[in-house]
């Protein structure tokens, strides 16, 4: 476990990744959402391991994804902040009503982030859809639910993030990181 390791979940159009490039902005390590990276690739690429094709193949790309940004992101010092993390996976699954693999369980149990995880709570002001995220309102709203959930079963402390603007909002996560 990584106690400099900090994640930043939630359901989809919260904020969280707008939050991650003010916090790069101004210096702090940071690791970008595999999501959106994966489904670039898939549809330039002519693939199918897509959310709305097939979940089962973008989840294990998210896996595979975020382990090795787990792993390169042991090189660097001080806090690295993370949109979303390997968790993630397991509750994507599980909002999917998919089975989940058992490596995909055990890795969410043993790869370790700091207890602290700063949730994005659904904020229906800034929801927006998009060519990638194609989630509707109710979808994103059930996203953070059942990130919070996955978390805390893994023992994870929630600290949901206030629903302000950008720069204040990341002004909130930048004390609680460097404490």
């Amino acid at each position: 476990m990584s106690d400099q390791f900090f994640v930043v979940t939630g359901g989809p159009g919260a904020g969280k990744t707008s939050l991650i490039t003010e916090l790069a902005r101004r210096g702090f390590h940071t690791v970008p959402e595999s999501g959106r990276a994966i489904i670039r690739d898939e549809v330039q690429s002519g693939g199918d391991a897509l959310p709305w094709a097939n979940r089962p193949a973008f989840a294990q790309r998210m896996l595979e994804r975020d382990l090795d940004a787990y792993s390169a992101a042991q090189a660097l010092t001080g806090p690295v902040i993370f949109d979303r993390g390997l968790p993630d996976t397991l509750g994507y699954l599980t909002l999917c009503g998919l089975t989940v693999p058992p490596h995909v369980a055990a890795t969410a149990k043993a790869t370790r982030y700091n207890r602290r995880v700063f949730l994005a709570p659904f904020w229906d002001a800034i929801f927006q859809q998009d060519a990638e995220r194609k989630q509707s309102r109710a979808e994103a709203e059930a996203t953070s639910t059942v990130m919070r959930e996955t978390y805390t079963a893994l023992g994870y402390k929630i600290t949901e993030l206030p629903r302000i603007a950008i720069k204040p909002r990341a002004d909130v996560l930048a004390r609680q990181v460097v404490c």
